[in-house]
């Protein structure tokens, strides 16, 4: 089991991560996103969407337990964060999370 919220600053540090529900979901139209975050209290419409491309594009989805203020502070932003996808995980182990996903 890894460390879920030193996964995600390693692999905003390291990595290439982009932030929010409109990019996430064209990465994942795209199937450039390798691994998608979405924090516990994301709106049920964008997490509806995101289920539908994600199942499609074969891209997982890992539903992060904290809240989307607690996704932005990880990823050192002063706002808010409900969707945050993963495209290079950098040094993070970040994408072992595939095998916990909800998809």
């Amino acid at each position: 089991m890894i460390n879920v919220e030193n996964a995600i600053k390693i692999a905003t540090k390291t990595g290439f991560v982009q932030i929010g529900s409109k990019k996430s979901i064209r990465l994942v139209k795209n199937e450039e996103a390798k691994l998608v975050l979405v924090a516990n209290n994301c709106p049920k419409e964008i997490l509806e969407d995101l289920k539908i491309y994600c199942k499609f594009s074969n891209i997982p989805i890992y539903q992060y337990k904290g809240s989307n203020w607690d996704l932005g502070f990880l990823c050192g932003k002063p706002f808010m964060i409900s969707v945050l996808s993963i495209i290079d995980a950098g040094d993070s182990d970040i994408l072992k999370l595939k095998e916990e996903s909800s998809n």
